[in-house]
């Protein structure tokens, strides 16, 4: 049974608990810092996917300059993985890039993120840099 999923712009009382999200995925791990994923939740543009009402995740993004998008933060809710949240999360940033106009996402992908990174490329993001992956959108004129 496919579970509809709802995506788009979170609550302001969504914060608190998308942070705790955050939290209980990546704190611990090298790259954690709770000041930076503070400052995608009050400055970045966010979007939420719910299942049944549930939140089942988010992406942050924000605009690196006039040419691309940075997908600063995707993160599926435990309980919810391997359901298509993060590829249906990342497909509506692609088409919120399609509407400001912006050619690429650009997303950093740690090397030791294998899963992560097999997403990315059978999304037909190339790699940049050793984690740096890009989209790029060629419809945008």
């Amino acid at each position: 049974m496919v579970v509809p999923l709802e995506i788009g712009r979170p609550q302001r009382r969504d914060i608190p608990q998308l942070y705790a999200l955050a939290e209980s995925a990546f704190a611990g791990m090298p790259g954690w810092n709770p000041v930076r994923v503070v400052r995608a939740l009050e400055e970045d543009v966010l979007f939420v996917a719910r299942e049944l009402g549930a939140l089942a995740g988010y992406l942050a993004l924000r605009r690196e300059n006039e040419r691309s998008l940075l997908i600063e933060q995707v993160l599926v809710a435990p309980g919810h993985e391997r359901r298509g949240v993060g590829r249906r999360l990342l497909a509506y940033a692609e088409g919120y890039a399609v509407r400001e106009r912006v050619p690429a996402l650009r997303v950093v992908v740690e090397t030791t993120n294998y899963p992560a990174r097999d997403l990315y490329r059978r999304l037909g993001f190339v790699a940049r840099e050793p984690e740096i992956f890009e989209r790029s959108l060629p419809y945008v004129i």
